[in-house]
């Protein structure tokens, strides 16, 4: 039998895939909404597709992210999040 693969859907666009290919924002128990690259940081998360397009649907509508992390989405922390996308994300 293979080794179990964690399954995650991005928030943007709704779609599944294994939890590798996904990229984790999480909100810290502190409240700080940032990237989390090791996918292992307190907090709850939600995941995102590496693609620009996802990106910015969530950076358009922060409802989105706000909804997915129960909580306020900070306005330093959503563009932290936009320089993410502009600087690490091909289009």
């Amino acid at each position: 039998m293979g080794k179990h693969i964690p399954i995650r859907t991005c928030v943007a666009c709704r779609t599944r895939r294994p939890k590798r290919e996904l990229i984790r924002v999480v909100r810290t128990p502190e409240g700080q909404v940032q990237v989390d690259p090791t996918g292992k940081a307190k907090g709850r998360g939600a995941y995102l597709c590496p693609q620009v397009p996802c990106w910015e649907r969530v950076l358009q509508r922060h409802t989105i992210l706000a909804h997915a992390l129960k909580g306020p989405v900070p306005a330093e922390a959503l563009e932290e999040l936009r320089k993410f996308m502009v600087t690490q994300l091909s289009r």
